[in-house]
């Protein structure tokens, strides 16, 4: 009895030091979590209070009375409603694209090996710091020569160049984390390779494409320069903001941060919903 209870003891001891030592580690959560929060709930107060309370001080981080006026009249005002569904359009087509075309070549980099594999997998990363403003003027060209210009398929063209690296890549991670022993297992049953892929792999690879696509979507939904160098009238939502930001008063350009970043948000909170009921799924 005596030694049940000095070992009890002992774990006790040891469960506190080791909550004792992980302080750190909180206080570096809590951080993060304020850098990336605060700015966010500021720019949601700015959107939601009345345009008088905006420019008043001193300033209170909880609203004194709530208005939707700016918001409402920003999402009425002239070309934002198309801009908000050209933006949704061109990120959904980014992330067909990317995920259709991605998979499969960071399914070819996890399972085949080839001379150069290592460079080459450099190289697609090189490739995503190489600056797209060098090839605005012969982007423009080529799509105007291909009637393009000013569509949001030419915008999701290139959404999906610039988010396939970082696609492909995190696949090749994933597959690389799934056994190829299982892989075989099916083939001996009777799957042909591209039924051992769809029935084996891929189920248990679908977290880390979930997760691949917040990055394209996400990327997507932000990206301004390309957009306003490849439309005029079909403007992506970034794009329209920066159009009119110059010409608009303060409350309206928090109510178009506040728009901005409230889809990004919506779309990570319902992937990362599935994405946990996936890895829940494949623990199990």
């Amino acid at each position: 009895m005596a030694a049940s209870t000095a070992t009890l003891s002992n774990s006790q001891v040891i469960a506190r030091r080791r909550r004792s030592n992980r302080w750190p580690l909180y206080v570096v959560a809590v951080v993060l979590t304020a850098f990336f929060v605060v700015p966010i709930y500021l720019i949601a107060v700015a959107a939601m209070s009345p345009p008088a309370e905006i420019s008043a001080f001193p300033k209170t981080l909880i609203p004194r009375s709530i208005s939707f006026d700016t918001l409402v009249y920003f999402l009425t005002f002239r070309g934002v409603l198309p801009s908000i569904i050209n933006s949704i359009v061109v990120a959904l087509l980014t992330l067909a694209l990317s995920t259709l075309i991605g998979t499969p070549g960071g399914y070819a980099l996890a399972r085949y090996v080839f001379r150069g594999r290592d460079p080459f997998r450099v190289l697609i990363l090189v490739s995503r710091a190489f600056p797209i403003s060098i090839l605005a003027v012969p982007l423009a060209v080529t799509f105007i020569n291909w009637n393009l210009y000013d569509t949001v398929v030419a915008v999701a063209l290139v959404h999906t160049t610039l988010a396939l690296p970082t696609t492909v890549l995190i696949t090749s991670s994933i597959f690389l984390a799934v056994p190829i022993d299982l892989e075989e297992a099916a083939w001996t049953l009777g799957c042909t390779p591209a039924g051992a892929f769809m029935r084996v792999v891929l189920p248990l690879a679908l977290p880390g494409i979930a997760a691949a696509s917040i990055f394209t979507f996400v990327l997507s939904w932000n990206e301004v320069f390309a957009a306003s160098i490849l439309t005029v009238q079909s403007h992506t939502l970034p794009a329209q903001v920066l159009a009119s930001l110059n010409e608009s008063p303060l409350p309206y350009r928090f109510a178009g941060g506040f728009v901005l970043i409230l889809p990004s948000l919506i779309f990570i909170l319902i992937i990362r919903r599935y994405l946990l009921n996936m890895w829940g799924r494949v623990v199990k």
